[in-house]
């Protein structure tokens, strides 16, 4: 059964199919409905989960062996298969009409795929998937379609905004959904849930303080001290808000925590960086913050962090900044500095 990416929510309520072939080449969306699919079949019982990734090499024998190997606590079990591309080839083309033809007990198939090409849609074995399960394309979203969702996404967050704000922010975003995502985030921990104004928008979404507080995360993760002290007092001097640098801060962290989790469950550096956006130059900024941070020094910045949230709202008293410069100290690995600071 074809779906479109707003469809999947509502079938899943109805209930869970025992296959499901999700691809694409925009990663937040591909993301999210990976998430979704994940979260139903956890509630539902799922609570053992086998990854198998192209990018580490496995056979596709694997495949069948996962599904016919069952937990020793009896658990109902989900095969993550991740492709690093639209089509599987020959061989994988044979194992999945086989898993198809006899699907498993207690089992559910994800898989995730780059871009499937048209010719794809003609095969057998997306033809099997198909039938036996859900199948979903994502696409880039562009004009009409790209407000809609940024209006969709708004409204999630309990924001209300005019089309010539969402036309802005649509234009400065220039169709990346992760970086528009970021943005309502960022909308939401400025103005709170209700209505936003023309000006609200522009302001927030400007592209100087955007880029700043980038160059103070990219110090951060680089443990630059001094420059990162520099671009921080220069953000508070020319009034950027503090909830936008805890925002990042937080953010950051969070991601860091994320990749730790998923190397330590032995998966593929250069997948788990795609899967959060770690591209390029960043790659050796989150691999030099990654060696020498610790997790649960993570999870104390997220503890702080939420110090500096009551600060920012007035709950506890305290100059939000100066946690803030703690924060980031913290995650530059000078806690001596930040214990005397």
């Amino acid at each position: 059964m074809r779906l479109k990416p707003e469809q999947l929510h509502a079938a899943l309520h109805k209930g869970l199919a025992p296959v499901y072939f999700i691809s694409g080449d925009e990663p937040l969306q591909l993301g999210e409905l990976v998430d979704a699919v994940r979260n139903s079949a956890k509630k539902a019982g799922f609570l053992t989960r086998e990854v198998l990734s192209e990018d580490t090499g496995f056979a596709w024998q694997d495949l069948m062996v996962a599904a016919d190997s069952y937990s020793i606590f009896a658990d109902k079990k989900i095969i993550d298969l991740r492709l690093s591309s639209g089509s599987p080839g020959a061989e994988g083309s044979k194992a999945l009409l086989a898993y198809c033809e006899r699907l498993p007990d207690d089992t559910l198939l994800l898989i995730t795929a780059g871009k499937l090409a048209k010719d794809g849609l003609k095969t057998r074995w997306f033809q099997a998937l198909d039938k036996a399960g859900v199948v979903i394309q994502v696409w880039p979203l562009e004009g009409q379609d790209l407000i809609q969702w940024l209006q969709q996404r708004l409204q999630g967050r309990g924001l209300q905004a005019e089309t010539a704000g969402i036309q802005l922010l649509a234009s400065r975003i220039e169709g990346n959904l992760l970086a528009a995502a970021q943005e309502i985030e960022k909308l939401y921990v400025l103005y709170g849930a209700g209505p936003l104004s023309h000006q609200q928008i522009s302001e927030a979404v400007a592209d100087s303080s955007r880029y700043d507080v980038f160059k103070l995360i990219d110090s951060v993760l680089a443990a630059d001290v001094n420059r990162m002290l520099r671009v921080l007092s220069g953000l508070q001097a020319e009034g950027i808000a503090a909830p936008v640098v805890l925002w990042a801060l937080t953010r950051e962290a969070r991601t860091l925590i994320k990749i730790k989790q998923a190397l330590a469950q032995g998966q593929n550096k250069e997948l788990v960086f795609k899967n959060n956006q770690v591209w390029d130059k960043r790659k050796l900024l989150v691999n030099k913050a990654l060696g020498r941070l610790h997790e649960h020094e993570l999870h104390g910045i997220l503890v702080l962090s939420a110090k500096a949230d009551r600060q920012i709202k007035g709950q506890q008293r305290g100059d939000a900044w100066e946690t803030l410069r703690e924060i980031c100290l913290l995650l530059a690995s000078t806690a001596l500095m930040a214990n005397t600071g």
